[in-house]
């Protein structure tokens, strides 16, 4: 089962002991920041964490599935994720 917004928010105020309503907007926030940078080209990058990396695809040629018929397709930016050393060692049982 994933990890949703809602789901944060509720974590959030259990850690933190702040009302439900400054840690919706607090994440809203965090959120905003992120889709800013990452749509105006930029890395997001959380120590510890792992780094959100902009990648530019050039325009390339494929194929309509439902008929057949070649096709440009445009060029697009697309985001990954990279997961750091410490997440990692978390993510397998290790100290981190």
């Amino acid at each position: 089962m994933a990890l949703t917004k809602t789901g944060m928010i509720e974590k959030l105020t259990k850690v933190t002991e702040i009302d439900k309503k400054t840690a919706a907007q607090s994440l809203e926030k965090i959120i905003e920041i992120f889709k800013s940078a990452l749509a105006s080209g930029e890395d997001v990058l959380i120590s510890g964490f792992g780094k959100f990396v902009v990648n530019e695809k050039d325009k390339w040629r494929g194929r309509n599935p439902a008929t057949g018929k070649e096709m440009m397709l445009d060029a697009r930016k697309t985001v990954t994720f990279k997961s750091s050393g410490i997440l990692k060692d978390r993510m397998n049982g290790k100290k981190g």
